[in-house]
């Protein structure tokens, strides 16, 4: 029998009722005041903290605090990521983000939406779009990161941009709503260069 995070995530509604999931938010919150109340020397503290909170984050990843999400459950993060401070993760549905993504202080990212029935919305039903976010991103401060939105791999996003639609991979997307205004050309040598 399919769990209500299963139905959930397969695009159903989100149920505030359910005792799963009011268990999960109340768990997320109580690692998130542990994490956000955690001495930022305390490294050990804060990494076991991450694997309890997070669906996936390795202890190469850096959160710096104060952090905000809903559950935690729903968001996987790659290696060696870093999230500056003040980030803000709307996880009702899964947010997945890649391997040496740097993302910048006051970074929004959401996966709720709602109906644009407003009787609907009196009771709060929310649904979700998941969110991926390819290696080696840097998403600039203050980005808003819209439902459904998929950053291909090594693109920047620029400071104050709202994504609403997805980006190629090395890209550059800049404004309101964000548009690509480059394509990069990875110079591989140069790379291989800086990562020494």
């Amino acid at each position: 029998m399919a769990s209500d995070w299963d139905k959930v995530l397969a695009g159903g509604a989100l149920d505030s009722q359910s005792e799963e999931i009011a268990n999960d938010r109340i768990r997320g919150q109580a690692l998130l005041a542990q994490l956000n109340g955690s001495s930022a020397g305390d490294a050990p503290l804060r990494q076991q903290i991450c694997r309890e909170l997070f669906g996936h984050c390795p202890d190469s990843c850096w959160i710096s605090t104060p952090f905000t999400c809903e559950f935690g459950r729903n968001i996987h993060i790659g290696e060696k990521t870093f999230f500056n401070f003040n980030i803000t993760i709307l996880d009702v549905g899964e947010v997945h983000i890649g391997s040496h993504v740097l993302l910048a202080p006051n970074v929004q990212i959401y996966t709720a939406t709602h109906t644009m029935n407003y009787l609907e919305r009196r009771n709060w039903t929310a649904y979700n779009k998941p969110v991926r976010i390819g290696d080696d991103c840097w998403i600039g401060g203050g980005a808003i990161i819209c439902p459904g939105v998929t950053i291909g791999p090594r693109s920047i996003i620029g400071a104050g941009a709202v994504v609403t639609r997805d980006i190629p991979a090395d890209s550059v997307a800049v404004g309101n709503p964000a548009r690509v205004i480059r394509t990069l050309k990875q110079d591989e040598e140069r790379c291989w260069e800086l990562a020494q």
